[in-house]
This record gives structure tokens, C-alpha cells and sequence, in this order.
């Protein structure tokens, strides 16, 4: 068991360090931060200072070692946009992302198992299939078209929701939420169901056919024929072993919903993270943006860590 969260632990570091050494490799070839942080004045002394000072007149290893010995102290440098530490900027930025992330999750999941479990029991039911051929629109249609489409009905023809931004917020010692008031709910709720709607008919699908799969077991049909009721057999029994691999599929996709911010928050002007790659990459700020990666980098290798320790406390064959 040690041996093997340690294999796995080493593993995930190497993923990181790979995925590091790409990122910081690719965003250097995006172009010369120099050419947007001088204007039009300026002189080749100019140019080298700054570039020395940034430390951009290093080899590629060199920078690529400092940039990881400092991230691993949680400093990723200064931004060559704000000229501020880009920590401090992802620590304002991030409770926007988070918070949509969270909200998206919770939509996702519950909508999912609740459609879900609906269209497994009623599976021929008119409903049902009504909800399966609508879930086609959350899995065919990409996401910022989706949000387009849910600004014109809900803010331009209807004019019930913002189109843009976060709303008024409240600072909690440096968080900044949108929970407490009535426009940072009310601007929530577009973005929240842009993001959350792919993997919310993800989820229901999933649902909906291993819910199927456990209703066709034999342990299923001896709870029936013991006279349990069917809510029991349902919920009790069918549902409890039908979570299984949708907990496990859910968890992954909460990474997956921080990433994907990215086009959600730019199609609505979110202030997060991702909309702050967006800008990072226009400016050829590559300290934003291999901070921005690396985070998400973070994120899906310990998800996806904690996955795999979990298979492991609960099924011995993998600990060999």
C-alpha cells in the first residue's frame, strides 16, 4: 500500500514538472513581453536592462529551474502587465472562479442524478424522452454558443439576468463573494449554467445507464420479490450503487469545470482566472500564464491522485 501511493506520488510530480517544462517552453515562443512593456521611445539600452531585469536574458533551462524552485514557495514571479506578483493577482482573481465552479458543480450534480434517475424510471415515458433529446443540446453545442444564446433569451429579449460581469460584492477578510447579495446571485446564474450544463447531461447520462445496468441485477429483482417497496428498491438499493462510479466521474469533472471556465468567463466578462489568461496571452504575460497552468495542472493530477487512493482503500486487488 505505501509502496504504491508513493509510486503514484512520484508519478504525479513527474506529470507536473513535464507539464511545466511545455508550458513554460510554449508560452516563451508566444512572442517578446519587451515589445508591449517599452513604447516607441525606447532605446537598445532600454531593452537589455529590462531584459536583465526580468532575467529574460537567461538560457531557457535556467529560467524554467527558477520558475519552479519559486513556484514550489508559492511565488510566480512579477506580471509584466500589472507589474504586481502574480500570486496576489490569482488571490484576487480566484474567488470569482471558484465560486462559479462551485455553483456549476452543484448544478451539475444535482440536475444530473436527479434527470438521471428520472429517465432510467420512467424510460419510455414521454418525459423522458423529451429530457434525453433536450440533454442533446448541452452535449452538441459548444459552450460559448450556449452562453450567446442564453444572453440574447434571458438578457436581451427578456431582460431578467445581467449579461456581464459579477455583480456587487462583499469583502470577507479578502475573499471577495457574491453570495450575499441580490445582483451577485442574479449574475451567477447564466455563466453557472453555461459551464455546468455539458457536464451536467454528462452526469445524467451516466446516471441514467448505470441506474439502468443495477435494475437488471439479480439483487435488485430479490429485493422486488421480497415485497420491498419500490421507492426502496429505487432509492435504497439501486441508486446507492449507482453512485459509485458517478462520484468518481463527478470528481474529475469539477476539474474539468475550473478549466473550462475559461470560455465561459470570457463570453461573459467574468472577472476569474481564466479570464485573466485571456488577457495574459494578448499581453504575452507569461508569468500569468504559466501560473494559470500550472494551477490547473495542480488541480486535475491531485483529483486525479485522489481517485486513484480511493480505488485503492476500497478495493485490495490494487494495492499488488
Amino acid at each position: 500500500m505505501l509502496s504504491y501511493i508513493i509510486r503514484r506520488v512520484l508519478q504525479s510530480v513527474l506529470v507536473l514538472l513535464i507539464v511545466g517544462l511545455v508550458a513554460f517552453a510554449m508560452f516563451t515562443f508566444m512572442g517578446d513581453p519587451i515589445d508591449n512593456m517599452l513604447g516607441q521611445e525606447r532605446t537598445q539600452e532600454d531593452v537589455d536592462r529590462l531584459r536583465a531585469r526580468l532575467g529574460l536574458d537567461q538560457p531557457f533551462v535556467v529560467q524554467y529551474v527558477k520558475f519552479i524552485l519559486s513556484a514550489l514557495q508559492g511565488n510566480f514571479g512579477v506580471s509584466y502587465e500589472q507589474g504586481r506578483p502574480v500570486a496576489q493577482i490569482l488571490a484576487e482573481r480566484a474567488p470569482a472562479t471558484l465560486e462559479l465552479a462551485l455553483v456549476s458543480g452543484v448544478f451539475a450534480l444535482g440536475a444530473g442524478i436527479v434527470l438521471g434517475v428520472f429517465t432510467a424510471i420512467r424510460r419510455n415515458g414521454f418525459m423522458a424522452q423529451i429530457v434525453m433529446t433536450i440533454s442533446l443540446v448541452g452535449v452538441s453545442l459548444p459552450t460559448f454558443l450556449i452562453g450567446i444564446l442564453l444572453i440574447y433569451l434571458f438578457s436581451v429579449e427578456l431582460d431578467w439576468l445581467p449579461s456581464f460581469g459579477r455583480g456587487e460584492v462583499v469583502d470577507l477578510g479578502g475573499w471577495t463573494t457574491g453570495f450575499l447579495t441580490a445582483s451577485g446571485l442574479r449574475a451567477l446564474i447564466l455563466p453557472a449554467i453555461t459551464l455546468g450544463l455539458y457536464q451536467m447531461t454528462l452526469i445524467m447520462r451516466l446516471v441514467r445507464s448505470q441506474m439502468l445496468e443495477v435494475l437488471r441485477q439479480d439483487y435488485v429483482r430479490f429485493a422486488r420479490a421480497r415485497g420491498l417497496p419500490e421507492r426502496a428498491v429505487l432509492f435504497r438499493h439501486a441508486l446507492k450503487n449507482t453512485m459509485v462510479p458517478v462520484i468518481t466521474v463527478a470528481g474529475l469533472q469539477l476539474g474539468s469545470i475550473i478549466a473550462f471556465a475559461i470560455i465561459t468567463e470570457t463570453v461573459f466578462q467574468w472577472p476569474g482566472v481564466g479570464l485573466l489568461f485571456i488577457n495574459a496571452i494578448q499581453f504575452v504575460d507569461i508569468p500569468v500564464m504559466a501560473a494559470y497552468l500550472m494551477l490547473i495542472s495542480v488541480m486535475f493530477v491531485g483529483i486525479n491522485l485522489l481517485v486513484d487512493l480511493l480505488y485503492v482503500a476500497i478495493d485490495p486487488r490494487l494495492r499488488t
